[in-house]
């Protein structure tokens, strides 16, 4: 038994960054995990399917565009055991570098599943079965979401998958079926089609990233029909059948009109499920998440909660400023922990998606007051030179005073443009200062001063 003034359970990027930044503020640290450091997100997660993304990418721009940039490539093919490899190093890597910085901030390492009965007391079941029981003044619990199933639809890992499966097949399926077409949907949808799978996805909302602004998900779609993934948005799955050989999917349209789709594999993308630590300790849920209070304690006095487990937006990055709140609020009573408000999210199929604040259609709704600012990518020098002219940048700007209430990037390198927009919006800068900054030429950064310069009424390029 050990005693320590933080025990965190979990080591994602809310709980690894929470025992890091306990740490540095002097204190005693725990963490424990049944997996490597870095959780879902490292391994199986956000890192591993951005190093297949970009395999992907390379793959389809050798195939299909060669010609157009000047090169001659006879015959082109892969190594599908390789890129799986490569994509498992990248996480292998991101492993060490989080049980490097535990070790340099003096953090006890524990890895076993953790339990909790009473408060400030954490039972570690280890790899041998033996059980320790450590006690401490705090307790955060990160421990995630997985890959929540279809109902009647259990996964299998051969014919019915989740994201993790997906990370690991063993060679790629001739035909895959991807229900939801979330985040987590469409980036598969890519990768697998980019190989030569046959890729089918179904959504039951009208459009594909259904959170993101409508005319981004229209832009997505149209890129992936031309890439030839067939996509069913307004059809909803009505009934399911897995063997060891495939699977078959029944999906209804708007009109009730019934499709059976046959496929080698079924993944399972329609969202995640919590995963509550084990033991008899009793917390207060919301919708299966652990119920935080301002300072994102639970129920229970003493534990607190950060993370994908305390509900949405299921983000890393959220995740990771969670747990710095938390942290700085449990060790100092003066703090005053902030919740998360606007953030940026992120979808890294080619063309690639960020956004950030209201949707035109959320405008909308609000009944706020506002003007667009939408300047094409095609109307850029360097998305011309490069050869990514799909897409646009989309402002939502608040009328009288000029605000970024939204903004909206489809196409090469949205991923990173968007920080940008998330600094304006933290600074609550308006566009006669973003105008006012000067865009290096040429990049696609200029896609945000061109739409700023829309929005102000006075374009130059469009």
């Amino acid at each position: 038994m050990a005693n320590y003034d933080l025990i965190v359970i979990g080591a994602g990027p809310a709980g690894y960054v929470a025992a890091i930044k306990a740490a540095q503020l002097g204190k005693k640290v725990a963490c424990v995990d049944r997996d490597r450091g870095g959780g879902t997100c490292n391994n199986w997660g956000c890192i591993p399917t951005k190093a297949l993304l970009k395999n992907a990418e390379l793959y389809h721009t050798m195939k299909h565009r060669a010609a157009e940039f000047g090169f001659k490539i006879g015959a082109l093919d892969f190594d599908w055991g390789t890129i799986i490899k490569r994509s498992r190093t990248v996480s292998e890597k991101g492993s060490a570098g989080v049980d490097y910085l535990f070790k340099k901030n003096k953090i006890t390492d524990l890895r076993g599943e953790a339990s909790m009965d009473k408060a400030g007391e954490v039972k570690v079941k280890l790899a041998d079965g033996k059980t320790e029981t450590h006690t401490a003044k705090n307790v955060l619990i990160a421990t995630g979401c997985v890959s929540r199933p279809l109902p009647g639809f259990d996964f299998n890992g051969k014919t019915v998958i989740g994201s993790k499966e997906a990370l690991t097949l063993p060679a790629p399926p001739k035909s895959i079926v991807i229900i939801g077409a979330g985040a987590i949907g469409v980036e598969f949808a890519y990768f697998f089609n980019a190989f030569g799978t046959k890729v089918t996805v179904i959504e039951m909302l009208p459009n594909l990233l259904p959170i993101e602004d409508t005319e981004v998900s229209q832009t997505v779609e149209k890129a992936f029909v031309k890439q030839g993934i067939a996509v069913l948005t307004n059809h909803k799955t009505t009934k399911t059948e897995a063997s060891d050989k495939g699977v078959k999917i029944t999906v209804t349209d708007a009109k009730n009109a019934e499709k059976v789709i046959e496929a080698d594999v079924a993944l399972v993308a329609i969202g995640v499920a919590p995963v509550l630590p084990g033991g008899t300790l009793k917390f207060e849920l919301v919708k299966g998440f652990l119920k935080t209070d301002d300072r994102y304690q639970t129920s229970v006095p003493g534990v607190y909660a950060a993370g994908d487990i305390i509900g949405p937006p299921w983000l890393a990055h959220v995740a990771s400023y969670e747990a710095v709140q938390a942290v700085e609020g449990m060790f100092d009573p003066k703090f005053k922990p902030k919740k998360v408000g606007v953030f940026p999210g992120c979808t890294y199929c080619q063309p690639q998606v960020a956004s950030i604040g209201l949707t035109e259609r959320a405008a909308k709704e609000k009944g706020l007051k506002f003007k667009v600012g939408k300047f094409p990518n095609m109307a850029l020098g360097k998305a011309r030179a490069i050869g990514e002219t799909d897409g646009f940048t989309k402002l939502i700007v608040g009328e009288p005073h000029g605000e970024i209430l939204g903004a909206h990037i489809v196409g090469s390198e949205a991923t990173e443009l968007i920080a940008e927009l998330g600094l304006a919006i933290t600074l609550e800068a308006t566009i006669d200062e973003i105008e006012e900054t000067i865009h290096a030429h040429p990049t696609l950064s200029e896609g945000v001063r061109e739409a700023v310069e829309v929005a102000a009424g006075h374009a130059i390029h469009v």
